[in-house]
C-alpha cells in the first residue's frame, strides 16, 4: 500500500509518496502524482508522513542540511548509484554533472548523470538541485527548465543557511 501528504513549502505544495519502507516520491509543484500507477491512500498521521513534514519543515527553515527519512527507491543500477551519490554532496555546496560522473566510477558518463537526476523521483530529500553544469549554470530541474526557478531558490536558501553556520 502507498501513502501520500502533502506540504506547504516556500516553493509551493510538495506531494510526497511514501510506502511503509519509506519515501518513494515527491512531487514537485505542477508536478501531479498519478494515481493510475500507484493506489495512494491520504495519510498525515502516518509516522513516515510525521517525519517527511518535519524534517522538510526543518529544511525550508534551514535548521537541517541532512535529510534521515527512509527510503523506497525504485531504479535501475545506474540510477541508484547516481541518486545515492547525491546525497553525499554537502549542504550549501555543487557538483558538476562531470565530478558526479566520476563519482560513481563513470566519469565519461555526465550526460548518463543529468539523465538520472532528471529522473530522481525524490528531490530535495536527493539534493539532485545541488548538481550543476560544467560552466556553472543551472541546466534544469524536474525534468526540464520550467523549474529551475525552484533550484535556484534551493541553492539560495542553502547557501544563505550555510553561512549562518
Amino acid at each position: 500500500m502507498f501513502f501520500s501528504t502533502e506540504f506547504d513549502s516556500p516553493i509551493g505544495s510538495l506531494q510526497i509518496c511514501f510506502s511503509d519502507k519509506g519515501v518513494r516520491k515527491v512531487f514537485l509543484p505542477g508536478r501531479a502524482c498519478n494515481n493510475n500507477d500507484e493506489m495512494l491512500s491520504a495519510s498525515r498521521h502516518h509516522p513516515l508522513a510525521v517525519q517527511a513534514l518535519e524534517e522538510l519543515s526543518q529544511y525550508f527553515s534551514g535548521d537541517r542540511q541532512r535529510f534521515e527519512l527512509p527510503l523506497d527507491l525504485d531504479g535501475t543500477e545506474f540510477q541508484m548509484k547516481v541518486w545515492k551519490s547525491l546525497a553525499e554532496i554537502k549542504y550549501g555546496a555543487t557538483k558538476t554533472y562531470g565530478a558526479q560522473a566520476k563519482r560513481v566510477g563513470s566519469p565519461k558518463a555526465a550526460r548518463a548523470v543529468g539523465a538520472a537526476n532528471a529522473a530522481n523521483p525524490i528531490p530535495i530529500i536527493l539534493p539532485c538541485h545541488r548538481v550543476i553544469g560544467a560552466n556553472g549554470a543551472l541546466t534544469g530541474y524536474g525534468g526540464g527548465s520550467s523549474l529551475l526557478y525552484i533550484k535556484e531558490f534551493l541553492l539560495d536558501l542553502e547557501k544563505a543557511n550555510s553561512a549562518l553556520t
